[in-house]
């Protein structure tokens, strides 16, 4: 009888203690906001020129989403490291091209800076990739090398090669780089038609169809991927490409992907080249990759998740009118 008026007693003060903790050290509330920064990646190039103006400030920028206006909060200039995914299309039409490239590919990955990550993929069919993403150049230089040499017999399917890509720069080490996939092609594909393309040439799918050119969009924009593009025709190209526009539906029921669409809804640029000016095109356009400038901000509205918001960046006035007549290149949109 004691025993069990002792176990109550003790019970009794163990609750009278809890319950003052409780009333004597009330828990801080716990506030938790979800804050979504949306970055930016944004060049201005002349338009006479094609040169990049390097030298704006954060309040020389307007940008909009949904056409409304948004407050600036980050800004930087070769700041955040690149990933970038050298991407090149084994047609028969592009790989003399490519043997250049080879041959010089180390001078002109110098130009990236030490934390900058090169990924190094070919594509026919589908997308091999040939080095992992990497900061030794040496390593990528042997692998565009490789590239150059390689053949395929399989069609060439741009939505399929370009989802690939951007899928393998989500693998980045590094969360807070700029994604850029550097395509080298002669913008012709194959129409991704199973009735069309027989198996044998789209074998590494392993029965699979093609990603569409509208799922590799979008996967571009929810991933925040900058494409730009490397451009040489050659006879052979030119030929490929009559015998695409002599199939208008064939290519309005299964779009086949075109570099200027693109670079366009990335905010990237295509440059065309001679074949002896390929080198010499890549180290440019690594440069003009550094420096392009990131802008960040807060979406001012709420919006449920998967909807679409378009982006518009443009020059303010002031700016607008001292540096002339350029072009604002920026992605058009992103996923919430």
């Amino acid at each position: 009888m004691r025993t069990s008026a002792l176990f109550l007693l003790i019970f009794t003060l163990i609750f009278s203690l809890a319950s003052y903790a409780q009333t004597a050290e009330p828990q801080t509330p716990v506030y938790r906001v979800d804050v979504r920064v949306v970055l930016v990646d944004t060049q201005v190039l002349s338009k006479k020129t094609r040169h990049a103006a390097r030298e704006l400030k954060q309040q020389d920028f307007e940008l909009y989403e949904d056409n409304v206006r948004q407050q600036v909060r980050s800004f930087s200039q070769d700041t955040l490291p690149l990933s970038i995914v050298l991407l090149f299309d084994l047609t028969d039409s592009v790989r003399p091209v490519l043997k250049s490239l080879g041959e010089g590919a180390l001078e002109a990955l110098q130009h990236l800076k030490p934390e900058d990550e090169v990924t190094v993929m070919a594509y026919a069919a589908s997308a091999e990739v040939l080095q992992q993403a990497t900061t030794d150049r040496a390593l990528a230089a042997a692998a565009i090398e490789k590239a150059s040499r390689m053949e395929s017999e399989e069609a060439a399917f741009f939505n399929e090669g370009i989802f690939q890509a951007a899928d393998e720069l989500t693998k980045s080490k590094n969360a807070y780089s700029r994604r850029v996939i550097i395509w080298l092609t002669d913008n012709v594909p194959n129409i991704p038609s199973e009735d069309s393309v027989p198996l044998r040439y789209r074998r590494s799918l392993k029965g699979a169809m093609p990603h569409s050119q509208t799922e590799a969009m979008r996967y571009l924009l929810r991933t925040n991927t900058v494409v730009c593009s490397l451009v040489k025709q050659s006879d052979l190209s030119v030929s490929g490409e009559s015998g695409l526009r002599s199939k208008p539906a064939e290519r309005m029921l299964h779009p086949p992907g075109e570099v200027y669409k693109y670079a366009s809804a990335t905010g990237g640029q295509v440059i065309e080249f001679k074949k002896k000016e390929l080198q010499e095109k890549l180290a440019l356009l690594i440069d003009d990759l550094r420096m392009r400038y990131s802008l960040g901000y807060h979406p001012s509205a709420q919006k449920p998740k998967g909807k679409y918001c378009a982006i518009k960046v443009k020059l303010a006035p002031d700016a607008k009118k001292a540096i002339g007549n350029v072009v604002v290149e920026a992605r058009q949109g992103y996923y919430r």
